[in-house]
């Protein structure tokens, strides 16, 4: 009989890769539980932003995530040069990127390295935001996270981790619909790429197709990796 009876863990950590897929898709399509979720999206936007901030050299002072789920990285250096247009850049990407990673992991096996990376990293992120805020949406993704990488069944860990790389793929490409709508109506004159603009010469349209370029290609090589990655929990 217990050969028989699959147990739920069992059960959730066999789910196809595409019906994951299909999972995340819903997830992002969702108005309600998109204006929750899309609070993952921007602690990594805004994490790109800081990140690339302390690699080019400048000094970062605070990051603030409001309760729109947008948010604001603010970092000192030159108000030109390759350091900041970097750290504007960077921040669309670091989605799409991270979650490319994340199919990576998954697909060689070190959902555990994935998740408790996670942690680590938002645990880092704590030190650098200004906002009660902030520092609530980091401490309950990073709980969520820290649960399920040490507690979980291992097939538990594989499911989310699946879900955490497609939902990051599909997410980074969802905002740049929502950008380029806001710009047709005229309400995103300080976004990214409307600052790039401002600070290359380069038009704003290059720097969202740009980003649009990064977010399909590593949707793509993610899904690649995610729908190939084998059933093994050890």
């Amino acid at each position: 009989m217990e050969e028989v009876v699959r147990s739920v863990p069992d059960f959730l950590g066999a789910l196809p890769a595409s019906m994951v897929a299909l999972v995340a898709l819903a997830l992002i399509s969702y108005r309600v539980s998109w204006g929750v979720l899309r609070n993952v999206v921007t602690i990594a936007h805004e994490g790109g932003h800081a990140l690339v901030a302390l690699l080019s050299g400048r000094r970062l002072n605070g990051i603030r995530l409001h309760s729109d789920t947008s948010g604001l990285t603010v970092s000192t250096g030159p108000s030109r040069g390759p350091g900041m247009v970097l750290t504007l850049f960077a921040g669309y990407p670091a989605v799409s990127l991270l979650g490319l990673m994340a199919a990576w992991l998954v697909s060689v096996d070190r959902v555990t390295l994935l998740l408790r990376a996670s942690v680590v990293a938002l645990a880092l992120l704590l030190v650098a935001l200004r906002n009660l805020y902030g520092l609530l949406s980091v401490l309950l993704t990073g709980a969520a996270l820290f649960v399920v990488s040490w507690w979980a069944d291992p097939e538990i860990r594989l499911l989310c981790a699946r879900l955490l790389g497609w939902f990051l793929l599909l997410g980074g490409v969802r905002p740049l619909f929502e950008l380029s709508g806001k710009r047709r109506r005229g309400r995103a004159g300080d976004s990214d790429a409307d600052q790039l603009a401002r600070l290359t010469g380069a038009p704003a349209v290059l720097w969202m197709s740009l980003w649009s370029l990064i977010a399909l290609g590593a949707l793509v090589l993610g899904a690649n990796w995610l729908l190939a990655s084998p059933f093994r929990f050890w």
